[in-house]
């Protein structure tokens, strides 16, 4: 099986690139190498390789930036995704893409299904949202994966900047009021290579979307208070404390993007594919903060 993977330098491109190696050989190329964005490029990539599977791992991911950078968040999430999936159709190649919880408005009070109606509320969201809408149009055979709260120990995210803070300051203040789950990096490669493995085979999953996330449930003030507890016990010298972390709300932390107040994805239609049991958020986040204090503890 050949495996194109765009976007490879990003914190879940690159666990991707360390894990796609098991189900074919895969190209990776960073946007350095190959922006998807040029859309020619792009094309005669997939013609010079003729990938089974693309796996679309680039996207524009800057939030709060997207509000005053519409242009460019749609060239990259919409557009480029866009001409993937025709590009998919044409030559006959799967197509594997990746989108997010922002393409609901969180008003809902329990966690989101694959159809329940998407609102976004941010440009970001909007973006994404697009992109789905491109590769339903294009009828490729694919499969979208949402993901909420992606956190790897690759590139810069939520962990990373709490602890730094956390070194740097006596007392923080994190968001309590926005609920969701925390989704590593190997988590979603994980996913991806069992889906891989079921095309590979003849028994391939139903094509359409499908939400992927930890079980349980948890809000960014309890995410930093895990984080901190566990880097204390590890010995990690910080100022702040688990108790030191003090609750918001969304309301007295304003961003230039809003974020939906429930990010809580429902995964009983990927359960039902998987080959392997979801672990619960914490377990999954604390793989992924066991990783990010060994490099610190090596700094």
């Amino acid at each position: 099986m050949k495996i194109l993977l765009l976007g490879s330098n990003g914190q879940l491109g690159r666990e991707l690139e360390r894990q796609l190696s098991s189900v074919g050989s895969v190209a990776a190329f960073p946007r350095s190498a190959l922006d998807i964005t040029n859309h020619r490029a792009v094309t005669d990539a997939v013609l010079a390789i003729h990938p089974n599977i693309i796996v679309n791992a680039a996207a524009y991911t800057a939030v709060d930036k997207a509000e005053t950078d519409a242009e460019r968040a749609n060239s990259v999430n919409a557009e480029a995704v866009a001409n993937l999936a025709q590009i998919a159709q044409k030559n006959g190649a799967w197509l594997i893409h990746y989108s997010t919880d922002y393409v609901f408005d969180g008003s809902k009070p329990t966690p989101y299904i694959e159809t329940d109606a998407p609102n976004p509320i941010n440009v970001y969201g909007a973006s994404k949202l697009a992109g789905e809408a491109a590769i339903a149009e294009a009828d490729c055979q694919h499969f979208i994966f949402r993901t909420t709260w992606v956190i790897g120990k690759d590139g810069h995210n939520f962990a990373k900047t709490i602890l730094r803070l956390a070194s740097e300051r006596d007392a923080l203040k994190v968001i309590n009021d926005q609920i969701g789950v925390p989704t590593s990096p190997s988590l979603i490669a994980r996913v991806t290579i069992d889906a891989m493995r079921a095309v590979k085979e003849g028994k391939a999953w139903p094509q359409g979307i499908y939400h992927l996330a930890p079980e349980g449930k948890t809000s960014w003030h309890e995410i930093a208070q895990t984080l901190v507890a566990y880097a204390t016990q590890q010995h990690i010298p910080l100022r702040t404390h688990a108790a030191d972390i003090q609750a918001i709300t969304t309301a007295e932390y304003p961003t230039a993007a809003k974020r939906p107040l429930n990010s809580q994805l429902d995964t009983l239609k990927l359960c039902s594919q998987l080959s392997f049991d979801l672990p619960h958020w914490k377990d999954d986040f604390l793989a992924v903060a066991s990783g990010i204090v060994k490099e610190l503890e090596t700094v």
